[in-house]
C-alpha cells in the first residue's frame, strides 16, 4: 500500500506562511461571519434570557473539555510527535501511529462522554452553582442539565475531528479543517431558526443542533483523510511508543489547559450569581472579541505549529527563529489596531449586530462594557496563541504550565478582589470586571512566554522590534483619535435604523483601516520590513 504524500521541507518562506495563514484566515472569517449570524439569530429570538444563560453554560462545558482533549493538550502533544514521525520514519510507521492514536483517543473520549452525560447535574453545579442557589432558579438548572446531556457528545465528535485536522494541517491541507467550523454555524442557525419553533422547549432544539453539528464536522474530514491515505483504522495502542510519547507530553499540557479552563470556570461561576443576563452579555462580547482573535491569532497559530515542529525536528534553528519572529510582528501589526477598535466601537458594533427583538438597549450597554474590557487585552491574548507554539513545537509543555499558573493566580486574585466587592456594593455591570481580569492575565501570560523564549535563545534579540512597536503605537493613536472624533454617540446608534447603522459602521471601520495604514507609511514602516529573512527577522 502506498504511503502518505511526502512532507514539505523544514524551511518555509514567509510568503508561504502568509498564504497558508490567509487560507485559514479566510475560512475562519467565513466561520466567524456565520457565527455572528448565529448569534444575531440567538439575540433576536431569545435575547439575554434565562434560556440563553442555560444554553451557553451547556454549550461551554463540552467546549472546555474539548480544549483539553482537542485544541489544547492533545493537539499540542500530537502535532509535534506526528511531524517528527512524518519527517524521520517510514510511511508504515506513520500510518500505525495514526491508527493507534485514533483507537486510544476514541475509547477514552467515549468513556468521558458517557460519564459526562450521567454526571450532567454535577457538572452544572460545578460550572454554574448560582443556577441552583435559589428555588426560583430550579427551572434554569433543570433546563441546563437536559441541554448538557445533548451537547456533551459534541466532545467526542469534535475531538476526533481535531485529530483529523492535526493530520491534515501537517500535510498543509489547511482548508478542510478551517472550513469545518462553518458547518457548525450553519447547522446551529438552522436548528435555532427553523427547528426550535416546533419544540415545546426551544432550548432543547439549540442543544440538538450542537450534537448534529459535531457529527457533520467529523464526517466532513473523512474524504480528505482518505485522499492522503491516512484514514485511520482505530486500534488500541497505549503501549505504542509514539502514543506513550504523546501521552507523556499531554500530562503537563493538560495542567496547562486546565489553567485556562479553571479561569473560565471561575468566571462562569461568579457570573451565575450575578443578575440574569450576565452570562449572555459576556458571551456576546466574547464572540465579537473572538472574531479578530480567531481570524488572525488562531489561524496563524494553526499554520505555524506544524511548520515549527518540522523545523525543530530537522534542527533548523534559524528557520525556527525566523518563523516565530515573523509571526510575532504580523500579530502586533494586526491585533493592536483591532484592540483599539473593539474598545472604541464596542457599543456601535453591538448595536448594529444584535440590537432589536429580544435584545434591548440595556443589553447593548451591558454587553458593551464587557467588550471594552475584553478588547483591551486582545493583542496580548493573540500573542499568547502565537508564542505558545514556540514551546509546544520543541515538545516543551511544562513551561507554558508554569506561566499559566501565574496568570491564573492573577486572574483569580483580580476576580475575588474587585468583582465580588463591585457586585456586593450594587455598582452597575460587575460582569465587566470578569472580562477585564481575563485581559490582564492575558497580558501577563504573553509577557512571560515572550521572556522565556528570549531566555532560551529560541528568539534571539535583534534591533528593530521596539521601533516597529513604536510605529504601530503611533498609527493606533492616530486611528483612535479619529474614531473618537467621528463616531456618533451610542444613543444615536440606537435611534437609527438597521441599514443606517450598518452603513455607519462600514464607513467608520473602512476609514479607520485607511487611517491606520496611511499612518504606518507616514512614520516610516515599509512592507519590506515584514518579510521573513533567512537568519530571522529583527525581533
Amino acid at each position: 500500500m502506498p504511503g502518505p504524500p511526502s512532507s514539505s521541507p523544514a524551511a518555509v518562506s514567509g510568503r508561504r506562511l502568509l498564504k497558508s495563514t490567509t487560507t485559514v484566515g479566510a475560512m475562519t472569517l467565513l466561520s466567524r461571519i456565520l457565527g455572528l449570524v448565529r448569534d444575531v439569530v440567538y439575540a433576536r429570538l431569545f435575547g439575554a434570557s434565562f434560556l440563553m444563560d442555560a444554553f451557553f453554560v451547556a454549550f461551554k462545558i463540552p467546549n472546555i473539555f474539548r480544549r483539553w482533549s482537542a485544541e489544547g493538550a492533545f493537539s499540542q502533544a500530537f502535532v509535534p510527535v506526528f511531524a517528527d514521525y512524518d519527517q524521520n520514519r517510514q510511511p508504515a510507521e506513520v500510518r500505525e501511529l495514526v491508527d493507534r492514536v485514533t483507537g486510544t483517543l476514541g475509547l477514552l473520549l467515549l468513556a468521558i462522554t458517557v460519564l459526562g452525560i450521567v454526571a450532567a447535574p454535577l457538572l452544572i453545579l460545578a460550572f454554574a452553582p448560582g443556577f441552583a442557589a435559589a428555588t426560583t432558579e430550579a427551572a434554569r438548572f433543570g433546563l441546563a442539565v437536559d441541554m448538557l446531556r445533548l451537547t456533551f457528545p459534541y466532545l467526542f465528535f469534535i475531538s476526533l475531528g481535531a485529530l483529523a485536522g492535526g493530520i491534515l494541517n501537517t500535510y498543509h491541507r489547511f482548508g478542510v479543517p478551517a472550513f469545518s467550523p462553518v458547518l457548525l454555524n450553519i447547522v446551529m442557525i438552522v436548528f435555532a431558526a427553523f427547528v426550535a419553533p416546533y419544540y415545546e422547549r426551544p432550548g432543547m432544539a439549540l442543544a440538538a443542533g450542537v450534537f448534529a453539528a459535531g457529527v457533520i464536522q467529523l464526517a466532513f474530514m473523512v474524504p480528505s483523510l482518505r485522499r492522503i491515505r491516512l484514514l485511520p483504522r482505530p486500534r488500541w495502542g497505549a503501549q505504542h511508543p509514539g502514543v506513550r510519547r504523546i501521552l507523556g507530553l499531554m500530562v503537563p499540557a493538560i495542567f496547562g489547559s486546565s489553567v485556562a479552563q479553571l479561569s473560565i470556570l471561575l468566571d462562569t461561576l461568579i457570573a451565575s450569581f450575578l443578575v440574569t443576563g450576565s452570562i449572555s452579555w459576556l458571551y456576546y462580547a466574547d464572540r465579537l472579541m473572538e472574531f479578530p482573535l480567531g481570524i488572525f491569532g488562531i489561524a496563524l497559530a494553526t499554520v505555524i505549529l506544524p511548520n515549527l515542529s518540522r523545523q525543530h525536528a530537522s534542527a533548523s534553528g534559524e528557520a525556527f527563529a525566523a518563523t516565530l519572529g515573523w509571526s510575532i510582528r504580523f500579530v502586533v501589526l494586526i491585533s493592536a489596531p483591532a484592540s483599539v477598535g473593539l474598545v472604541l466601537l464596542a457599543g456601535p458594533m453591538l448595536a448594529t449586530l444584535f440590537y432589536g427583538g429580544q435584545f434591548t438597549a440595556a443589553d447593548v450597554r451591558m454587553a458593551s462594557y464587557a467588550l471594552m474590557a475584553y478588547g483591551a487585552g486582545l493583542a496580548a491574548l493573540t500573542l499568547v496563541k502565537v508564542l505558545a507554539p514556540g514551546y509546544f513545537a520543541r515538545q516543551d509543555t511544562r513551561t507554558p504550565v508554569r506561566v499559566g499558573l501565574i496568570a491564573l493566580g492573577c486572574n483569580m486574585a483580580f476576580n475575588l478582589a474587585v468583582v465580588a466587592p463591585w457586585a456586593y456594593a450594587g455598582l452597575p455591570a460587575p460582569h465587566a470586571g470578569l472580562a477585564l481580569s481575563t485581559s490582564l492575565s492575558g497580558c501577563l501570560n504573553a509577557a512571560l512566554l515572550f521572556r522565556g523564549l528570549r531566555r532560551d535563545g529560541v528568539l534571539p534579540a535583534r534591533a528593530g522590534l521596539r521601533a516597529f512597536v513604536l510605529r504601530v503605537a503611533i498609527a493606533c493613536g492616530v486611528m483612535g483619535a479619529l474614531l473618537v472624533a467621528f463616531t456618533p454617540p451610542l444613543p444615536r446608534w440606537l435611534e437609527a435604523g438597521l441599514l443606517e447603522r450598518c452603513l455607519w459602521l462600514a464607513a467608520i471601520i473602512g476609514g479607520a483601516v485607511v487611517a491606520y495604514f496611511a499612518s504606518l507609511l507616514a512614520v516610516g514602516l515599509r512592507p519590506a520590513e515584514l518579510r521573513m529573512k533567512t537568519a530571522g527577522p529583527p525581533v
